[in-house]
């Protein structure tokens, strides 16, 4: 068999392996395998710059797919929606208290510039800082 036929065939069962054993890992190596064989079968290069097109094309798309790769977003927080929804008072003392938010009581804190809210007064999650959201009097 020639060199290009053998990158090719390596290729394919990385991009096999991924299916089977997903990890999105073996995926960037089986790409950057393929891409040395047809590499190998236009220029017909010797067996060392093979294995550093193999390389530089592993690289790449490493860093391609480390590029596109999505983040978890991060829970109860003010990216997983908290923030802008309507919390009711359950209970205050102060600028610290307790509030009900969908089916959930958490831990409420209001500003400096806010007087302590009333039992039952409706109020609007402004942000979390830790476990704790700042709320403030609704507008409106």
């Amino acid at each position: 068999m020639t060199g290009w036929i053998l990158w090719l065939v390596a290729g394919l069962v990385l991009l096999a392996l991924e299916i089977h054993a997903p990890g999105a890992f073996m995926m960037w190596l089986g790409l950057a395998a393929c891409g040395t064989g047809l590499v190998v079968l236009a220029s017909g290069i010797g067996f060392e710059m093979q294995v550093v097109t193999c390389g530089v094309l592993a690289a790449i798309s490493l860093a391609v797919g480390l590029r596109f790769r999505h983040r978890p977003a991060r829970l109860n927080t003010q990216q997983a929606g908290l923030a802008g929804r309507t919390a009711t008072v359950l209970t205050f003392h102060g600028r610290e208290g307790r509030v009900r938010v969908g089916d959930s009581d958490w831990a409420a804190r209001v500003p400096p510039d806010v007087a302590e809210p009333a039992s039952g007064a409706r109020l609007r999650v402004e942000g979390v800082d830790g476990t704790v959201l700042i709320v403030r009097p609704r507008e409106g």
